[in-house]
């Protein structure tokens, strides 16, 4: 087993640190105060290649690793996550369903621009009457004559008000739970599709969250993804990558809030010395320190599996439920290192804080994790 990054990862890890240290940080306490979409870090993330780290060079791509994909949302992350997760949405959640079950021509027209930067993507599969229990969905998709007519509401889709393409999951067979759900490629321009309002959140201000609505909205049966009554398939397959995706913003944000608390405490003086120097100061950087090591290396394994074309469901809920839960200690720690200052404004740990919950919610619960868990244990 190998712990080293290549001179490849090094490298890409470098630039992403650069990155968001001198360009995402400048105005990231700003854009969450106002929920402001990062749209000029999206176009150099664009131009940095981070927009489609997986695709194939063949179609725009960078044709990286998923550890080098992993590196980057964390490094994003760790400053922003905000800006962490518009990568991680474009890259697992889109551009890696339309490689995977694409036909030429959807990868020719929708996987390109998405990769290069061009466009942005957006990921959508929970209702308002179905968020965990993906297979009670009420969107529909009726085939009339050569165009499908889908009718329904989707919600809490990150990148939704800026993305120009959807991955869309609907019932065409609305008799056969699971079995009868498909996915579908929707641009926002086609008559029918419509864009809500955005959403107000607690964290990750700066990513846009909205509902969506399909009225009548006729499709072309060539923007079928994969073949009729596969979505749900699909839709599961991706949201494994997307969870290895998510534990890496998770991790960003924990050791974010490590950084910050490790500054804090070495410059803050209580009692005449730094707070560094106080064993239970010392115990929590400890704990912090660990659990962060531990979720990377369980996302790692995750990352390496799907590398290497094995199964990595069971890996990538695992870290998603450990980086998520490590992200919450994490900053919650950090807050606390941080005293009175910690509940200010002026200290990015109180961002943090807020930014960490969601990843225990989106992309699986840490209770979907743990039954994905459970049941690969006991059947």
């Amino acid at each position: 087993m190998d712990f080293m990054l290549t001179e490849e990862q090094k490298l890409i890890q470098q630039t992403a640190r650069e990155f968001a240290e001198n360009e995402v940080a400048k105005d990231a306490a700003e854009r969450d105060q106002k929920e402001e979409f990062p749209a000029a870090h999206v176009k150099k993330m664009g131009e940095l290649g981070f927009m489609g780290m997986m695709v194939s060079p063949e179609y725009g791509g960078g044709g990286m690793d998923t550890i080098s994909y992993t590196i980057v949302v964390e490094e994003l992350s760790r400053i922003d996550a905000s800006v962490g997760v518009v990568c991680s949405v474009n890259n697992s959640l889109v551009c890696y369903g339309l490689e995977a079950f694409g036909s030429e021509e959807i990868k020719q027209k929708y996987l390109m621009p998405l990769a290069i930067g061009e466009k942005l993507g957006a990921f959508c599969l929970s209702e308002p009457g179905s968020g965990s229990d993906a297979s009670s969905m009420k969107t529909t998709a009726e085939l009339r004559g050569d165009h499908y007519v889908l009718n329904g509401t989707k919600n809490w889709i990150t990148n939704g008000k800026n993305a120009d393409y959807y991955l869309i999951t609907a019932h065409t067979d609305p008799t056969a739970g699971n079995r009868g759900i498909s996915v579908f490629v929707v641009e926002k321009t086609f008559p029918g599709f419509t864009v809500g309002q955005k959403e107000r959140k607690l964290g990750i201000r700066s990513s846009d969250t909205v509902s969506v609505t399909l009225d009548e909205c006729r499709v072309s049966q060539e923007n079928l993804l994969g073949e009729e009554r596969q979505g749900f398939k699909i839709a599961m397959k991706t949201l494994d990558g997307g969870r290895i995706g998510i534990s890496a913003q998770a991790i960003g944000i924990a050791q974010g809030s490590l950084d910050a608390a490790l500054q804090y405490a070495r410059e803050r003086k209580q009692f005449g010395k730094p707070l560094a120097d106080f064993q239970a100061i010392q115990f929590k950087f400890a704990d912090m320190a660990t659990r962060i090591n531990a979720a990377r290396l369980l996302m790692y394994q995750a990352a390496w599996k799907k590398d290497h074309k094995m199964s990595y469901s069971i890996e990538a809920a695992m870290a998603k439920v450990a980086a998520s839960e490590t992200a919450v200690f994490a900053s919650t720690e950090a807050v606390q290192i941080h005293g009175g200052n910690g509940y200010t404004k002026d200290y990015p740990v109180e961002r943090f804080m807020r930014d960490s919950k969601i990843t225990e919610i989106y992309e699986g619960t840490s209770e979907i994790q743990r039954l994905v868990i459970g049941r690969a244990l006991t059947h």
